[in-house]
């Protein structure tokens, strides 16, 4: 039995929705984070992790698939360049949301969506010194 395609529309046609996704999942590559409402943040993840994934791989093919998504040549070098070799040894989960209450203004919820740090950032990072506790 055919089940339907779960597509969030976000309230506007298809062509609005492709090029809002696609604006977003720029921005998170480029800035690493970004700050949006929470139901934007959760259409974005589906569309930016499988880019990510074929960047991994980094051929030629994959470049010229991932150039058919984002029109900005910076970005994609970024991608390739930067964010796909942190993610060779990661198996998806490249980006976490974290919800951060209502928008002030008409009370949305937002959210930040980021790009996961790998592990090898995390290892080189030094641990702070604990205190004795008296």
């Amino acid at each position: 039995m055919q089940k339907r395609r779960k597509i969030t529309k976000l309230g506007r046609d298809k062509a609005h929705r492709e090029a809002l996704l696609r604006n977003l999942s720029q921005d998170l590559i480029r800035y690493g984070k970004i700050r949006t409402t929470l139901p934007k943040a959760k259409a974005l993840r589906p569309f930016v992790e499988p880019l990510i994934t074929k960047a991994r791989s980094g051929s030629d093919h994959a470049r010229n698939l991932v150039n058919k998504v984002f029109y900005d040549k910076a970005v994609v070098e970024k991608l390739f360049a930067d964010v796909a070799p942190k993610f060779v040894a990661r198996n998806g989960g490249y980006t976490r949301i974290v919800k951060l209450g209502n928008r002030q203004g008409d009370g949305v919820e937002e959210a930040m969506i980021m790009l996961v740090e790998s592990e090898e950032t995390k290892a080189d990072k030094p641990k702070a010194k604990k205190g004795r506790s008296k």
